[in-house]
């Protein structure tokens, strides 16, 4: 039977070279191993990239050409653009188990061994060498570009420990200590935020990348090594805090753009694969359409913020850590309450706003209190934009004189001086009761949202009054406990009450 087919259990049972040489086995570089299973793959309509959204036509591809080019990849994206995730899961293109010599250091391959240990063990031993299997999950290294990285980390140095222990003199090659990427041979070796390792360390990739041998300390050493190079790279390093050296960018052979995603369903379905929600929140807390739409527009929104650093860029994980806070602040509530089930509110993303404070570059240095003000602002803008899609534009109407007004009852309610508190830890009946006693806002989603369920309506209640704040048709202050809702007038020639702070979103000004 031939070597390739021979399936995972039968490899595992050959022991020694002779036994690898008579089932037919050849050497094979990862390149032409990952180019193998890529075609195969490609072959057989199955995706090699599974879980990576919004790249099906721009990313996905170009990584698919380089692979079949054989080329070493440059991933160059901002932050949380799925750049490692993707080099990850290149290991699914390697064959499960690969023969190496047992006991080598460099994952030598038996039929082409390039370490002195390797070329002595099949010279001492010839066709009874041992051999061992080694796994894919093994053959994938990663390294996170810091600046005190050393050239020894990497290539390697001369280990006087193992001298003397070894009775070695210092001119004899075995007293080599071997970095990562040597011990990285036949495997994917990984260096993420290429741009922070130093200069002169990226010198030192030259001729792996080139050439693929090494150098150390003088030694005449020629190793041969097949290894597939992948980085990633962020597009700001190259202008705050370093850069990829020329020489070292001419021999990446593919450098491939990401980007974030360019619709909200996109940015849903990463972010619903990705969020941590717990199988006890989700029997709790029921989240709508619409709530899981508001995550994804904070992002958005952040991305074309005039206060966000575009350069710093959006990460995908707002989306995520803003999803799980959604469903523990429903879930909070519900306990408090001692209820059993319960429904996000749009006052349940006061929680959301620790989740976005972390993950945003402002582009100005405010006081402590801007990355809050931000948070809020991007929220109110989310609001806004989703509003449209669901309701008529307030604006719009206003500028129609003899056109009906759909939200004329709510807000001559308000301009009556009748105001709403709607507080973040009400219960649920509290919570309807209060939205229920809001005239003309049921009859409002009743004419819009005719389909609407029970739970569906009484979030658009609540996010009808939050939207029509941000169209300046109400006042919306935010308390302590919860969010305030007066008429637009009358609060701009009142103070803020006990509790309240004036801090509309429409009026931000850092």
């Amino acid at each position: 039977m031939k070597y390739r087919d021979l399936s995972s259990a039968q490899l595992r049972k050959i022991h020694t070279l002779g036994e690898l040489k008579a089932c037919g086995y050849q050497p094979e570089s990862i390149k032409d191993e990952l180019r193998r299973n890529l075609i195969a793959r490609l072959k057989a309509k199955k995706s090699v990239f599974e879980g990576i959204w919004g790249y099906e036509e721009t990313v996905i591809p170009d990584v698919e050409r380089a692979i079949l080019s054989r080329h070493n990849i440059n991933f160059l994206g901002l932050r949380g653009q799925a750049k490692t995730r993707m080099a990850r899961q290149m290991i699914e293109l390697l064959d499960e188990y690969v023969p190496v010599i047992e006991g080598a250091d460099l994952n030598d391959d038996p039929l082409n061994p390039i370490s002195r240990f390797a070329k002595d063990l099949v010279a001492e031993h010839g066709d009874k060498t041992p051999v061992s299997w080694l796994h894919r999950d093994e053959r994938y290294t990663e390294k996170l570009a810091t600046p005190d990285v050393t050239i020894a980390d990497l290539i390697g140095d001369v280990d006087p420990i193992k001298a003397a222990s070894l009775k070695l003199p210092y001119s004899d090659e075995r007293v080599i200590h071997h970095g990562l990427v040597p011990r990285s041979h036949r495997g994917i070796f990984v260096i993420n935020e290429l741009p922070d390792l130093q200069a002169r360390i990226q010198v030192a990739l030259f001729n792996i990348l080139q050439e693929g041998d090494i150098q150390i300390r003088g030694f005449k050493l020629r190793l041969p090594l097949d290894i597939q190079f992948v980085f990633t790279a962020n597009p700001e390093d190259y202008t705050n805090r370093g850069s990829i050296v020329t020489p070292l960018k001419d021999r990446i052979d593919s450098q491939i753009i990401t980007h974030y995603p360019k619709s909200i369903e996109i940015g849903r379905k990463i972010t619903d694969q990705e969020a941590r929600v717990l199988k006890e929140q989700l029997a709790i807390v029921s989240a709508g359409e619409l709530a899981k739409n508001l995550i994804e527009q904070i992002a958005f929104e952040a991305r074309s913020s005039e206060y966000v650093d575009a350069k710093s860029g959006v990460s995908a994980r707002l989306t995520i850590s803003a999803m799980e806070n959604m469903y523990s602040s429903a879930e909070r509530r519900a306990l408090i309450n001692g209820e059993k089930s319960t429904s996000v509110r749009v006052g349940d993303f006061v929680g959301v706003l620790p989740s976005i404070t972390g993950k945003v570059e402002l582009v100005y240095e405010g006081e402590q209190e801007g990355p809050g003000i931000v948070a809020q602002n991007l929220v109110g803008k989310a609001i806004r934009s989703q509003f449209l899609l669901y309701f008529p534009n307030p604006e719009e109407i206003r500028k129609k004189r003899n056109a009906p007004n759909p939200y004329k009852a709510i807000t001559d309610w308000f301009g009556e001086g009748n105001m709403v508190d709607i507080l973040n830890e009400s219960t649920e009946q509290a919570h309807r009761k209060l939205l229920e006693g809001v005239p003309g806002l049921k009859e409002l989603v009743k004419e819009y949202h005719k389909q609407a369920d029970e739970k569906l309506r009484y979030f658009l209640m609540e996010f009808a009054l939050h939207g029509l704040a941000e169209f300046s048709q109400l006042s919306k202050h935010h308390l302590a406990t919860g969010t305030s809702f007066k008429d637009l007038l009358s609060s701009m020639f009142s103070m803020p009450g006990p509790g309240e702070e004036d801090d509309e979103d429409d009026d931000f000004n850092p």
